[in-house]
């Protein structure tokens, strides 16, 4: 039987996507649990409209974040820290303090989770830190890491 899901279903497929699955199951497991509905005529002119605009959704929130990108790549974000000999922190810059410095600096709200920092940075100096937006758009953040005046 050729059934419609209306959500994500594990080794069925995504989202408003179609999939061949036996009766028995359609009708015991994802009737019921609203995670498909059967392929009629109606549906599939509703799943295509659906498609659709779920398509424009995309392209809108892609080009939101493009904008995004262009915007905190061109910004160059300060940190201030203590510093001790030799330019040494007394800490480290992390993930977190990244995306405090954002938020305060450019308004932006960023997730801790999706700064791409390989280490803290404990060092003073100028680095250069990818930010995972959305799929496939990434922002290069400029960081100063500088000493508190």
């Amino acid at each position: 039987m050729k059934v419609i899901l209306y959500k994500e279903v594990p080794e069925l497929g995504e989202e408003y996507t179609l999939a061949n699955v036996s009766d028995g199951y359609a009708r015991n497991y994802l009737f019921p649990k609203h995670l498909a509905g059967p392929a009629t005529p109606n549906a599939l002119a509703s799943l295509k409209q659906k498609m659709e605009d779920k398509a424009k959704e995309v392209a809108a929130k892609k080009a939101s974040f493009e904008e995004l990108a262009k915007k905190l790549s061109s910004l160059e974000f300060a940190v201030a820290v203590d510093v001790g000999e030799g330019g040494k922190l007394f800490g480290s810059v992390t993930a977190q303090d990244i995306a405090d410095v954002v938020k305060q600096q450019a308004e932006v709200d960023l997730d801790k989770k999706r700064i791409n920092l390989d280490s803290p940075l404990k060092i003073i100096g100028s680095y250069s830190v990818p930010v995972k937006l959305y799929q496939g758009i990434t922002a290069n953040l400029k960081v100063k890491v500088e000493a508190k005046k």
